[in-house]
């Protein structure tokens, strides 16, 4: 079991998904869409998603002291990148 944290569209929400943490970022980014599209986030239901709409996105992986297991997709953010000229 683990919370899955989504970042779409300004909006962050959690979802606790019964799913091997260890699952691959590829099927993670398929269940996020799903659970998009079928309206398993309250306040975040796109019917119409398209299939690929986090290929760009970072997946972060951490467990907190107490055990419970966070999974984040987020957007890429510039920090870090350097400046653009």
């Amino acid at each position: 079991m683990a919370i899955l944290n989504i970042t779409y569209n300004g909006l962050a929400m959690d979802y606790a998904i019964d799913v091997d943490y260890e699952l691959s970022d590829r099927d993670l980014r398929r269940v996020a869409v799903e659970v998009i599209r079928s309206g398993g986030i309250k306040g975040l239901h796109i019917a119409a998603l398209p299939e690929n709409t986090f290929d760009h996105y970072v997946i972060d992986r951490f467990s907190s002291p107490t055990g419970e297991r966070r999974v984040y997709l987020r957007p890429k953010v510039p920090f870090g990148a350097g400046a653009l000229r």
